[in-house]
């Protein structure tokens, strides 16, 4: 990808202030509905799983409430696993996947596993696709003690009242074309710091935790997902964005020190997908398939690995 140079908003070398940030956020527009897109797929949900309202955000724009689905039948016996769409609103197959997940294959993985699923955690950011929520705070960087993200704060609340270890999280995303010509540019000018990673991978691949790798789950979602999309090959320095590859489609970044939503908990296995749906080889039924078959073979390794 080409470097972008400048944006719209700030001078070259200064972060911004509140004036900026109120300026980027008087000009972001609502472009879709969270409430046609995501709240009327609800009742599609199994009767296995209870909607659980988890909070509302309050912002000038409006009100949000933030729902999560959890399973009905919740034994302390069982290992509970959390799966988590959207905490980047833009990226779309992050929420339709968790959706199509909850909605055509959580109630087969029930009998085995507690199920927790956040469809959407930051419906501002999908409703006006951005990535931050509309203070200029990224949600995928503030999963932390006394986080600035009321979208952050309120699932960590929420996954915390059901009062269980999570054994799994999968939190599920995507980079799009718009990751260098809006995204990149605006935290750079936002922080006043030069962005030297404009590198988007053509393909499906995930970023597992370097201080909790879980190599063998990696290796068995990217030989399923393989089968639905293609994964992503690794640059001429064996990177993915920017960073060195530790197997075929799999980075690792230290999710907990970066505040990553897959790095809040202590689950024993933790991962992020990501997915590119600009790519030509691919369309949005193909990206939204390829996240639920990452949630699933993750499902499938864990009750193979724990469960026999």
């Amino acid at each position: 990808m080409t470097e972008q140079q400048g944006y719209w908003i700030g001078e070259a070398g200064i972060p911004w202030g509140e004036a900026e940030k109120l300026k980027w956020r008087g000009a972001q527009q609502k472009k879709r509905s969270y409430e046609q897109e995501v709240l009327s797929k609800f009742s599609q949900v199994s009767e296995s799983f209870e909607a659980q309202q988890y909070g509302e955000l309050n912002y000038a724009e409006g009100q949000y409430p933030l729902y999560g689905f959890k399973s009905r039948d919740w034994d302390q016996a069982k290992p509970t696993i959390l799966v988590t769409g959207g905490v980047h609103g833009y990226e779309t197959s992050g929420v339709q996947g968790a959706l199509r997940f909850l909605i055509a294959k959580a109630a087969e993985y029930s009998q085995d596993f507690n199920i927790l699923v956040a469809p959407c955690v930051s419906p501002w950011g999908y409703e006006t696709i951005n990535r931050w929520n509309p203070e200029a705070i990224d949600p995928n960087r503030s999963f932390y003690g006394d986080s600035p993200a009321q979208e952050s704060r309120a699932l960590m609340q929420w996954v915390a009242s059901c009062n269980l270890p999570l054994m799994a999280h999968i939190d599920l995303h995507e980079t799009t074309d718009t990751d260098n010509s809006e995204f990149r540019p605006a935290l750079a000018a936002r922080d006043a710091k030069v962005q030297t990673n404009w590198n988007i991978p053509d393909g499906f691949y995930l970023v597992g935790d370097s201080e909790n790798p879980s190599d063998e789950m990696q290796a068995a979602i990217i030989k399923s997902v393989g089968e639905v999309t293609h994964i992503a090959p690794a640059d001429e320095q064996g990177r993915l964005i920017g960073e060195p590859i530790t197997q075929f489609g799999v980075i690792n970044y230290a999710t907990k020190a970066l505040g990553l939503c897959c790095g809040f908990s202590d689950a024993r296995y933790n991962t992020t997908t990501e997915v590119y749906p600009d790519s030509p080889l691919v369309d949005d039924e193909n990206c939204i398939q390829a996240q639920v078959m990452a949630v699933t073979s993750a499902l499938d390794y864990i009750r193979s690995k724990e469960l026999s």
